[in-house]
């Protein structure tokens, strides 16, 4: 249930199960990940375009971050990918950042945030190309709010709280500038959107966009949680994670609307990402592009297929088809081509 976006961002088959086969922040691109699952979409489809190989041959393979983590999301800034996520400081009572340079080989770096408080989940941090400073929109014991700091690695200073009985916020600015605040509102799990005058002014009260629903969302609980925003040739692409996180049934689907306030339609071909060949709950992730126009989903995986919080983070494609539909994948020991990511100007 609890809970990876925009700065300069560079910003992921066929599986059996159930009856049907297999086919958000990171920010500044931003996206959020997925695998697919269609029971009449071609095999071609659900199949990524080739690789565009790693210029110095490298390879990476899931898991990508061991750990007791979820939730992930990724922000790049100045030649730095900047990874908060779920868990990982005393249980998860508050969120530390990971570094890397090119999205494989990630380093442990300190406590960005400590509330005081138990239950700090899915962070989504994001910098204002305006002022220049970090926002991380935090959840604390089912209750949303923000802090902001000058830096990526903190520390976070709280200066906000909007919204008891909610999780999993994340801030999404359209190409106009303006900024949009996701969220889940419990205990029924309906995804919201809010209004922001600014990153720590909500303006209006918040939107309804989806609840529970279709079977993939209702099978091991009713939820809808994790929403990520993307924008891919003017239309809004709102992933999100359905069903219980502690199952493997844990899973990605996507909606998409005209505006960035819905109305949204589910697409057909839901979840996107799911359970299958070794995998367990894939989900609650983020989006980004490397240098060489590929996309990638950085999200969280189950280790079994037991009821429980073991989780560990992934990363895999993530592509979309000639007729727009999102496509993705998730796998476990497989080796693929790293990401392109060029080295840094001076």
């Amino acid at each position: 249930m609890d809970p990876v976006r925009r700065g300069l961002v560079w910003i992921l088959r066929p599986c059996k199960g159930r009856g049907a086969s297999l086919t958000r922040a990171v920010h500044g691109l931003g996206m959020a990940a997925l695998l697919l699952c269609t029971p009449a979409e071609p095999a071609a489809r659900a199949q990524p375009p080739p690789a565009v190989p790693c210029g110095e041959g490298r390879t990476f393979q899931n898991p990508l971050l061991e750990g007791t983590l979820a939730d992930p999301m990724v922000l790049a800034y100045q030649g730095t990918f900047y990874l908060y996520a779920t868990g990982e400081v005393d249980g998860d009572r508050g969120t530390r950042v990971y570094t890397s340079t090119n999205l494989v080989d990630w380093t442990r770096g300190p406590v960005v945030f400590r509330p005081g408080r138990p239950h700090v989940w899915a962070p989504d941090v994001w910098r204002d190309p305006r002022s220049g400073r970090f926002y991380l929109y935090w959840t604390v014991s089912e209750t949303v709010g923000v802090a902001v700091s000058d830096a990526p690695v903190g520390p976070f200073r709280e200066v906000a709280s909007w919204f008891p009985r909610a999780i999993d916020a994340h801030l999404f600015r359209d190409d106009d500038g303006r900024l949009y605040l996701y969220f889940v509102q419990l205990p029924d799990f309906r995804i919201m959107v809010q209004r922001m005058a600014s990153p720590t002014e909500p303006e209006g009260p918040p939107v309804e966009l989806l609840r529970p629903e279709s079977d993939w969302e209702t099978r091991a609980g009713r939820v809808t949680e994790g929403p990520w925003m993307l924008k891919h040739q003017g239309r809004y692409y709102l992933l999100y994670s359905g069903s219980g996180a502690n199952t493997p049934d844990y899973a990605v689907g996507y909606a998409v609307a005209e505006r960035p306030t819905g109305p949204f339609r589910r697409a057909p071909h839901n979840p996107i990402v799911r359970r299958g060949e070794g995998v367990y709950g894939p989900g609650h992730g983020c989006a980004l592009q490397d240098h060489a126009g590929q996309w990638w989903h950085i999200y969280h995986q189950k280790r079994t297929d037991r009821i429980a919080w073991d989780r560990f983070i992934a990363m895999d494609r993530l592509w979309f088809d000639g007729e727009g539909r999102l496509f993705g994948r998730a796998t476990r020991g497989v080796a693929q081509p790293a990401p392109v990511i060029l080295p840094t100007r001076p």
